[in-house]
């Protein structure tokens, strides 16, 4: 990993309010960056608005008030949302700053000069939604796909830049860079989008139609078009050419963008870039979205999730922690408040929160309020310690490769263990002997050393209920290094304060418990699960041949929204073919590498056209597939007992 670490999001465009899907592309982006910050580099963050185009004119004029007030007044509900969610941001940058529209013009002018921009007629029709011009083929029943509703014809003269010329140099690049893009299906999508020739670039609109806009400084006739004025705030937001902080933090940029802006960040930034001399961005982190009720959020279609609502609800860092564990990074995921009740109850009170509260509380029962002596490590601790000390690492190889999802969820997995191990052990059965309570110390000792740990690793994700945690661990407010997340170094004798508990449990209401009851007898129903009571005998399971196997390569079944084609070692001469309903959950990286347990005696089936030779093993996870994953030291072909 560098030791200097730049990351964006989008500038969000001004003209409607926030909503969840923004919290949650600034919320990933300031976990990562505490991530990198806890790691030990040197991090940078920006965030801001997008404030010129045509919808804004269209809604200030709406609103009855010109356009920099209304800017300035939607711009403010961003920056001041976030602190509400305990986003530390470094930087906030606006396209109506002085400094950005120098920056701006200074560019264009320069591309300008190359002999790459130049002026044509142009007609076609036109989105005031998308900002653009869209093409026949692009449009659904004559309408704009995204909006849904029918481009208006234009005919005018307009500025172009000369895109086209880059294609080839940018089809190279993505073939020979693997990791520029990320997750790669969006890379595969962008090479797939150069097959077809790259028209070149309108950037402008005449001052006759819209003056809300930054001039062209080789025609005040005209205004910049949104894209060319928006894309290059990550680089006037650090002072380009000359700033130091442009010097610094450029070589390291990584952007965090949404999928619907894959194109415009994916095509048309890097060949900008490149026109005007700038080192193109290190990597692109692309984002699903939040659908509600089958939906990506919308405001037309009146399902958008105010943050601050659910704030209230679950709490700020609880929802932090939702948003990251049950999105798997970049594909679509399924916002209910019922679901998100349900990852606080089962995630923070009743597995993390448990293991600290009853930790803490046997702890100051029998060791007059401190952490009680370290004692003797037998055999269940050094595997616990050893468990730990291997899951920080993949902690951290989670987050470096921006899967914060599976970070979060190995987490939760070293909690469960923690807990597992405190039910093994049953220190409250050694509290009546005097000739047991070394090993209650040991128990005890073990399992705060363990949570210090978890504290440790959820702080970027939770900043303020750990600071809490840490507190009730007698360990003060500082945040722990990331070289002290080891076990053994929590100190015996520490005080431990009388908790508070961290994540009372929410009630879920009566609708939304019926909500989650008929789709758990939904899904019974699909599944054709057994009734209760529906007993199998020992003899009819020992016919099931359950194997170790490594994932080779994976992809997506094509036509299908839920199935994954897998190429699995099982230790035989060849690979076998086994497709996974898993597409929702994982994507074919994630899947790709990883050690499963697979039912290997089932009868070949044909599904989508695919072959499928076994079945690969996953829980349920309250309507969400977990893969079942075997330790990484055991050889594929392993028979499981």
């Amino acid at each position: 990993m560098n030791d200097v670490f730049y990351i964006t999001t989008p500038i969000y465009y001004v003209n409607s309010h926030p909503h969840i899907g923004h919290a949650y592309t600034t919320i990933a982006t300031d976990v990562l960056t505490r991530y990198m910050k806890l790691f030990g580099a040197e991090t940078y963050f920006l965030t801001g608005t997008d404030e010129h185009g045509q919808k804004i004119a269209e809604s200030a004029a709406n609103s009855g008030i010109e356009p920099q007030e209304f800017v300035d007044k939607i711009s403010q509900e961003f920056r001041e949302l976030w602190p509400h969610l305990h986003i530390e941001h470094d930087q906030f940058i606006r396209t109506t700053d002085s400094k950005h529209k120098a920056c701006v013009q200074q560019i264009l002018q320069k591309i300008y000069d190359q002999g790459e921009i130049y002026l044509k007629e142009y007609e076609g029709l036109y989105c005031i939604g998308c900002e653009r011009f869209l093409d026949e083929a692009e449009l659904e029943n004559g309408n704009c796909p995204d909006h849904q509703t029918p481009p208006e014809f234009y005919k005018e003269q307009n500025y172009f830049f000369r895109m086209s010329s880059y294609q080839e140099w940018l089809a190279e690049e993505l073939k020979q860079n693997e990791n520029w893009v990320y997750p790669g299906r969006y890379r595969n999508e962008l090479i797939q989008l150069l097959k077809d020739p790259l028209q070149d670039l309108c950037i402008s609109r005449p001052k006759s139609r819209l003056k809300w806009g930054i001039e062209m400084p080789f025609d005040n006739n005209f205004v910049t078009y949104v894209w060319f004025d928006a894309l290059l705030n990550y680089a006037s937001a650090l002072d380009w050419p000359d700033g130091e902080k442009f010097k610094k933090f450029w070589p390291h940029v990584h952007h965090t963008i949404g999928k619907d802006i894959l194109k415009t960040h994916g095509i048309y930034w890097p060949c900008m870039l490149k026109a005007a001399g700038i080192p193109v961005f290190k990597k692109l982190v692309v984002h699903g979205h939040w659908v509600v009720g089958g939906s990506k959020m919308s405001k037309s279609l009146g399902n958008v999730v105010d943050p601050l609502t659910m704030k209230d609800q679950l709490g700020v860092d609880a929802l932090r922690y939702f948003l990251l564990r049950d999105m798997s990074f970049g594909e679509d995921s399924n916002f209910t408040e019922e679901l998100a009740v349900t990852r606080y109850n089962g995630d923070l009170a009743n597995n993390f929160g448990n293991l600290m509260n009853r930790s803490i509380s046997m702890s100051r029962k029998n060791f007059q309020g401190c952490v009680p002596p370290s004692g003797k490590a037998g055999e269940q601790e050094k595997e616990l310690h050893e468990s730990f000390a291997k899951g920080v690492q993949k902690f951290r190889e989670y987050i470096v490769k921006f899967q914060p999802h599976r970070a979060l969820e190995h987490v939760a997995l070293l909690s469960s263990k923690v807990n597992k191990y405190i039910d093994t052990c049953k220190p409250w059965t050694l509290t009546k002997e005097e000739k047991d309570r070394e090993r209650l110390g040991t128990v005890l000792y073990t399992a705060l050393d363990m949570t210090r740990i978890i504290v440790g690793l959820l702080d970027p994700v939770m900043p303020k209920k750990m600071c809490e945690a840490r507190k009730n661990l007698g360990l003060g407010e500082e945040i722990l290094p990331f070289s002290s997340l080891s076990p053994g170094l929590l100190m015996p004798g520490t005080e431990l304060p009388k908790p508070s508990p961290l994540f009372p449990k929410m009630q879920v209401s009566h609708a939304d418990e019926e909500n989650v009851k008929n789709q758990k007898q939904e899904k019974s129903s699909n599944n054709s699960a057994p009734e209760e009571n529906e007993w199998i005998a020992i003899d009819e399971f020992q016919k099931m041949e359950l194997k170790v196997g490594r994932i080779k390569s994976c992809r997506k079944v094509e036509k299908s929204n839920k199935l994954l084609c897998s190429e699995v070692d099982l230790g035989e001469t060849r690979l076998r073919s086994i497709v996974s309903g898993a597409a929702e959950f994982y994507t074919p990286e994630e899947m790709t590498g990883r050690q499963v347990l697979v039912v290997t005696n089932l009868k070949p089936v044909k599904l989508m056209g695919y072959i499928s030779e076994g079945m690969i093993l996953f829980s349920d996870d309250n309507g969400k597939l977990v893969l079942i994953e075997a330790p990484e030291h055991v050889n594929p072909g392993v028979i499981v007992r």
